[in-house]
């Protein structure tokens, strides 16, 4: 659901990334007082994982599309709204500026939909509302579901309307949003059950890292290695060698544009905010679509994941994408973790 910046006009593009900035310096200003230094570690691998994550783009059966997991929701449950918040937006930025990944006038749009909607909206009025204070295995999972469903419902009702407030493309609303829902539905419902089974093994292994377990304020005083490492392991094996099986069907959005259009990608204005951005985000993507860069390749900043680009590109550029994706995301993560627990540690 990576939106392109072909879809946006520089009003709306605007208006949405001084939101999605107004949110991360509120989320910020949150962080600095309630998080601990367990969690630090576990903003880092999170954001690997969840990089490593959304390279993988599965089949939705019978309808020649595919999704991928969002993450907001997983990283809400365990780390709280506002560092995962942040967290999700530090994966974003990372895939639009080096991968290409999403537009760069779409980044706040992005950061908005991905990244408010399941930790705003789903985590504490779905999510936390459905498990109660004695979560069980059969709640958690139904309540992930549910909250899943609803952020990417939410998430791809703001795509239609951020699209057709702008009125970059010929895209009728009714028949837009016909499109956008159900694939979503579909990819939601997906995310809810993979959502439930990390949260489960999380919550096995470590319940104090369950932000509504009741073992949650102990979390600082338990080593939690074990579920870093793994997670960390997960990252760098779904980046560096399952990223090699992801779909090659176009994802939910570029989908439901085929569908209204006919065409899967809308060519954006050549000239003004969008060419300059074109051109800022050619020189910093290093692996545009999750693959080494050839000669003459233009840079669109389109929402192409790595399934999509193996015909054109090596494994090895896939796995490449993926290894240093997930460790770059690793490391701005725990950046921002350190640098906000260092100034509340100061205060």
């Amino acid at each position: 659901m990576h939106m392109a910046d072909a879809l946006l006009s520089p009003a709306v593009g605007g208006a949405m990334w001084a939101a999605s900035a107004g949110t991360i310096a509120y989320c910020a200003k949150k962080v600095r007082t309630e998080l601990d230094d367990s969690r630090v570690p576990l903003m880092g691998v999170l954001g690997a994982f969840i990089f490593a994550a959304q390279m993988i783009n599965f089949s939705i059966p019978a309808t020649g599309s595919s999704g991928h997991l969002g993450g907001g929701l997983l990283l809400a449950i365990l780390l709280g709204p506002y560092a995962a918040f942040l967290t999700i937006a530090s994966v974003l930025v990372i895939q639009a500026l080096f991968f290409a990944d999403g537009g760069l006038l779409a980044l706040g749009c992005n950061i908005f939909n991905l990244g408010f909607f399941p930790a705003f909206i789903a985590y504490p009025f779905v999510y936390r509302q459905l498990v109660g204070a004695q979560p069980t295995r059969p709640r958690m999972t139904m309540a992930a579901i549910v909250a899943a469903v609803t952020g990417l419902q939410l998430g791809a009702f703001g795509v239609v309307l951020e699209t057709v407030t702008s009125g970059q493309t010929s895209l009728p609303f009714s028949t837009f949003v016909v499109m956008m829902q159900p694939i979503h539905l579909a990819i939601g419902i997906v995310e809810g059950f993979v959502t439930a089974a990390v949260v489960s093994f999380v919550y096995k292994a470590r319940p104090e890292l369950i932000q509504f377990s009741p073992e949650a304020k102990s979390a600082g005083s338990h080593p939690v290695r074990g579920v870093l490492l793994a997670f960390l392991a997960v990252a760098v094996l779904t980046g560096g060698i399952v990223s090699w099986f992801a779909s090659k069907d176009p994802d939910g959005l570029e989908w439901a544009i085929s569908k209204v259009t006919g065409k899967e990608e809308l060519a954006g204005p050549a000239q003004g905010l969008h060419g300059t951005l074109a051109e800022v985000q050619k020189k910093t993507a290093l692996l545009p679509d999750y693959s080494f860069r050839t000669s003459g390749e233009t840079v669109k900043g389109e929402s192409q994941h790595a399934g999509r680009k193996n015909a054109e590109g090596s494994r090895l550029g896939t796995s490449v994408s993926g290894v240093i994706g997930a460790l770059v995301s690793l490391a701005f993560a725990l950046l921002i973790g350190f640098l906000l627990r260092k100034r509340h540690q100061s205060a």
